[in-house]
């Protein structure tokens, strides 16, 4: 090899920037193995006598209490669509503001007279001001949804009332984990570990994400400086990134078993309010997936730019 070819080759190893997709390609075997070995676990341990004995006296069904509402009314059906559409965009426009090491665009609200005195315009990123507004359609929606939840009695179906709850929810991961679906009827109830699930994400982690993402928001910050002792920025940006980890999860999983576990049906209980065989759900379902593919697609820099401009200032750093 002449010297001018180990200089190329030297200078190409030396420039070589591996894709931040790479990880793709060790993470996906290690969890299928993982997967499997779990699986194989989980069948083991429901042949012990023990065990079987254990999940025939809790079959994964909690005690529920007799007024629990049966079905899925139309703003339910509604209400989750919409709650789908705008969490996906807020995990983006998440993931992008803290990704996005030396952002060149930012946005300041334009205010003048007395507002602007009282209440000084902050310049931020485009990305945080797209979070800010996806953060604020998803709170909307999640006010009408806890009006309407509490309002309809339908809380009964995703609040725990007795501790049976806990062992029906071992018994349901058992029964996940060795592939022998839990034969539950979720028009009329979810078994344990949803209950615990839907418990977790609406009375639990929603409320830590929207307390952590007002605590890191610039504005909020700058004006509660005392706030820094008690509940410091550092503590929230990790409460927040947890939180965002927990509802990237939460979705994967709960795709997935709504698609392994009668996906017509369950797509027809979730985007049609129906409890039948039609296809109805699944076509909605269809088209919400295609209507967040075409608006995640037109989110172009130039798009958000356009829309952004028409409530504040767009300024571009100087490279």
């Amino acid at each position: 090899m002449t010297m001018g070819a180990l200089r190329r080759s030297a200078f190409r190893l030396r420039t070589y920037q591996p894709s931040r997709w790479m990880w793709l390609a060790w993470i996906v075997p290690v969890l299928l193995v993982v997967a499997a070995i779990v699986v194989l676990a989980a069948n083991g341990m429901r042949a012990l006598p023990s065990v079987d004995d254990f999940t025939r006296s809790y079959p994964g069904v909690s005690t529920h209490p007799a007024a629990t509402p049966v079905g899925v009314p139309a703003w339910l059906a509604w209400q989750h669509g919409l709650n789908a559409f705008f969490i996906l965009f807020v995990i983006r426009t998440g993931w992008q503001v803290r990704t996005t090491k030396r952002p060149s665009i930012f946005w300041t609200r334009t205010n003048t007279g007395w507002l602007r005195t009282k209440n000084p315009p902050i310049r931020i990123t485009l990305d945080l001001w797209q979070h800010i507004v996806f953060d604020t359609l998803w709170l909307v929606n999640g006010i009408v949804f806890y009006v309407l939840l509490f309002a309809t009695g339908q809380w009964l179906k995703i609040v725990p009332t007795n501790w049976d709850v806990i062992p029906n929810a071992v018994s349901a991961s058992l029964q996940y984990a060795s592939l022998n679906w839990p034969t539950d009827n979720g028009w009329a109830h979810y078994n344990a570990l949803q209950l615990l699930s839907y418990f977790t994400v609406v009375f639990v982690a929603a409320p830590i994400a929207l307390v952590t993402g007002l605590r890191m928001s610039p504005g909020f910050s700058a004006r509660f400086r005392r706030l820094d002792r008690v509940f410091p920025l550092p503590v929230a940006r990790k409460l927040h990134f947890a939180v965002f980890v927990f509802f990237v999860a939460f979705i994967v999983v709960h795709v997935l078993l709504v698609l392994t576990t009668g996906a017509r049906a369950n797509l027809n209980h979730m985007y049609a309010a129906r409890n039948d065989d039609g296809w109805l759900g699944v076509w909605i379902f269809v088209g919400s997936i295609l209507l967040m593919a075409t608006i995640w697609i037109g989110a172009r820099p130039v798009v958000v730019r356009a829309i952004a401009a028409r409530g504040g200032r767009i300024i571009h750093r100087q490279r």
